[in-house]
């Protein structure tokens, strides 16, 4: 599979994102801003998340932030309660929030590495299904595609089990297709291994 270009990507969610997007340059957030962003840390803490199916926002890119934020505005995606807290932003809110949540650091992760074999598996999947060609060789994410590099490991199989059954809609069928293509097993050991990078 080619690698996902930022239009690509793009394409479909309308000319409100495409504007949100264009040209706004990553600010620190002001006092206001780290505020507004309490409730944010409160669940997915200020980096690495440590509640159960929440995923870690640390290190994610600006332009992924705010795609998804519009995604839950727009309830493109279903999941309570971000449709609630997006429901009420605007343009200037989606931009400022994700310029915020890009600051976080990325998370971290305090767990055992991965063993020698599950290692083995992990790097035969993502090279097999040319994760890095999109999320980056480092699986830090890129543009509007997220970091899924030291995700937590609940989520990363909940989503991908999500993209697999189609419950999970993306803004780009890539990732339903790569996920057609997995078992059970293979979304357990590539969720072990990449939440361990």
């Amino acid at each position: 599979m080619a690698p996902v270009t930022r239009m690509r990507i793009l394409r479909g969610l309308g000319p409100a994102l495409g504007a949100m997007l264009a040209g706004a340059a990553l600010a620190a957030p002001d006092a206001a801003m780290q505020e507004r962003l309490a409730p944010c840390i409160g669940c997915h803490g200020a980096g690495t998340s440590e509640t159960e199916g929440v995923p870690s926002l640390g290190g994610q890119l600006p332009d992924y932030v705010v795609t998804q934020l519009f995604q839950f505005r727009e309830k493109q995606r279903e999941a309570p309660p971000m449709n609630d807290v997006a429901a009420g932003f605007s343009d200037d809110d989606l931009r400022a929030y994700a310029d915020a949540v890009a600051t976080l650091p990325p998370p971290s992760r305090s767990g055992p590495p991965a063993d020698p074999a599950l290692t083995e598996r992990g790097q035969a999947l993502v090279a097999k299904h040319q994760c890095n060609s999109c999320h980056g060789p480092d699986l830090a994410g890129r543009d509007a595609i997220p970091r899924i590099r030291a995700q937590r490991e609940d989520y990363l199989a909940k989503a991908l089990t999500g993209y697999k059954s189609n419950s999970r809609p993306g803004y780009d069928p890539a990732m339903n297709e790569v996920a057609q293509g997995l078992s059970e097993a293979e979304i357990k050991d590539l969720a072990a291994y990449v939440s361990r990078l």
